[in-house]
């Protein structure tokens, strides 16, 4: 692969170049990579994520207090957790195609579902903490700001700073005075690569059904397909 080729087509994605291009590397640099080349010559991103981490905290805390004025520190905390969570920053890796140019360990590279969306949200933070050290602090605020705090509005107008079953119990009991009920419908494949089927009722009803690869990431996903039903979330 020509790094330096694909390093110069994600540096023109984020608008920005490199005075150390190798701080771009190491942000990209997943420790299971140095584990089949240890010739490298750089670390791997963790200490970059450390960093990064830190800052993506405290611009989202500055920018949350400055444009939602009005919102007490509850909310504020809540719009903060949903806007880095991991979840969130995969996403972000999504819009970058940012997978393609990490550099991971063939092993690591077919792991399930949950490690890449980790792998990628982590390498996210790395990012920030590597325009941290090599531009300042204004462009990884810019980054953070571009990329990550433009979903802000989105998430608060569908109370995506709620988990979901949280959001569709505090309904169902306002309204029927019921708390929502998950059944596990199905499962499926070996115990490394479990799936489930999980259904959502109000008392007898089936209101939704989801998959997952976790009873909570069925259940969670069966909340999510309520709430939509429901008219409580616009649909994607």
């Amino acid at each position: 692969m020509d790094l330096t080729l694909n390093l110069s087509s994600l540096e023109k994605k984020l608008g920005v170049k490199f005075k150390d291009i190798n701080l771009l590397k190491q942000a990209l640099t997943h420790r299971s990579y140095l584990n089949e080349n240890i010739n490298w010559g750089l670390g791997h991103n963790e200490r970059l994520e450390f960093l990064g981490d830190a800052v993506l905290e405290l611009v989202t805390s500055e920018w949350l207090y400055h444009h939602y004025s009005e919102a007490n520190e509850g909310l504020l905390t809540s719009l903060r957790a949903a806007l880095v969570n991991t979840r969130h920053l995969y996403a972000v890796a999504q819009e970058l195609d940012l997978e393609k140019y990490l550099l991971i360990s063939r092993g690591a590279s077919k792991d399930n579902i949950r490690s890449k969306i980790s792998i990628c949200a982590d390498a996210i933070e790395a990012l920030i903490g590597a325009l941290y050290l090599d531009i300042g602090w204004e462009a990884a605020k810019d980054f953070i700001e571009r990329h990550i705090l433009v979903d802000a509005d989105e998430i608060l107008k569908n109370f995506k700073f709620k988990d979901p079953k949280s959001l569709f119990q505090e309904w169902a009991q306002e309204r029927f005075n019921i708390t929502p009920l998950y059944k596990t419908l199905d499962s499926w494949g070996p115990d490394h690569d479990k799936h489930f089927l999980v259904g959502l009722y109000l008392g007898d009803e089936l209101i939704s059904k989801a998959e997952g690869s976790s009873k909570q990431e069925a259940e969670e996903a069966a909340a999510s397909e309520a709430l939509k039903i429901k008219g409580l979330l616009e649909p994607h």
